[in-house]
């Protein structure tokens, strides 16, 4: 089932709040980066747009002049959502608002039978008491096994966490797009059977995540829009209700943003998820639609 799949790749380039700490990197393909940006302007604004993946070895060189010129020249930076990586309560108090339930079945029954060895062996790694996990959303449960995983990948927290210190250096404001609550929101009404699949893809094997990682961490290193797109919408086609609410009712949100955000002078900097800047919903498209001159530059 691509529901499986699609948690891990979600987490790199859509935009899924996750802690990590930073480690050593493992393997991939290239040790350089150039990865995608746009500039939205008028005479007296210019929103820069740079796709982000929010998972990234430490070593991985992506910052370059393009970029750098951008930044420097931006007077705000705005994310899809702020989480502080040195105080995670703000974060964690979220998941819990949303995750936590009582009278749900035991963790294992929420699996198929030939997944529970696999399931079993991932709680026991992941040092949390299968008591615990059982009085978590299933969505819950995906997200904190499937963070195990990506920290035995050796990654640290992404693209964001560099900007974000970059900018809070030089006393430079930062916003958000949404809250760590709305953000959760968008896994905690998925139904069921869909979380349940999202939990079969936590606990696949460490060699399925590395590649499919690994894939998408190429793609995004090489600018490749086009191959981000497709693979979300290959992906995301057996979930219709799942590609409306993560991908395109947010991009519909942002967009609108960014065109209120037009009509005031200055310039800013949006870090999203690389996947939001990809394919025929992205928020790209739709400032097109709407008549904005849209320029990659990188």
């Amino acid at each position: 089932m691509k529901l499986k799949s699609l948690l891990r790749r979600a987490f790199a380039v859509i935009g899924i709040p996750l802690l990590l700490g930073a480690v050593s990197a493992e393997a991939r393909t290239l040790s350089v980066a150039h990865p995608a940006l746009w500039e939205v302007s008028d005479p007296d604004t210019t929103i820069y747009l740079f796709g982000t993946i929010h998972l990234l070895p430490n070593d991985l060189q992506w910052r370059t002049a393009k970029l750098d010129e951008a930044m420097a020249s931006s007077q705000e930076l705005v994310v899809e959502t702020i989480v502080d990586e040195k105080d995670p309560t703000k974060l964690m108090s979220a998941m819990a608002s949303l995750g936590l339930a009582k009278g749900l079945p035991p963790i294992m029954q929420r699996v198929s039978p030939p997944e529970r060895p696999k399931l079993e062996a991932a709680i026991k790694k992941s040092g949390v008491p299968e008591l615990a996990y059982n009085g978590m959303k299933t969505w819950m449960a995906a997200f904190l096994l499937l963070g195990n995983q990506f920290k035995a990948l050796g990654l640290s927290g992404g693209a964001e966490a560099v900007l974000k210190n970059v900018f809070t250096s030089e006393g430079k404001p930062i916003g958000e797009l949404e809250s760590n609550v709305q953000q959760l929101s968008f896994f905690d009404r998925l139904p069921e059977p869909a979380q349940r699949a999202l939990l079969e893809g936590a606990i696949e094997d460490q060699k399925a995540t590395d590649t499919e990682f690994t894939g998408m961490l190429d793609a995004w290193s090489r600018g490749d829009v086009k191959g981000i797109a497709q693979t979300f919408d290959r992906e995301l086609s057996e979930s219709p209700a799942l590609q409306q609410d993560l991908i395109r009712q947010r991009n519909a949100n942002w967009s609108r943003w960014i065109e209120q955000r037009m009509g005031q002078p200055g310039t800013i900097m949006i870090a999203v998820g690389a996947g939001h800047l990809a394919g025929k919903s992205s928020v790209l498209e739709l400032l097109r639609r709407d008549g904005y001159n849209v320029r990659r530059l990188q």
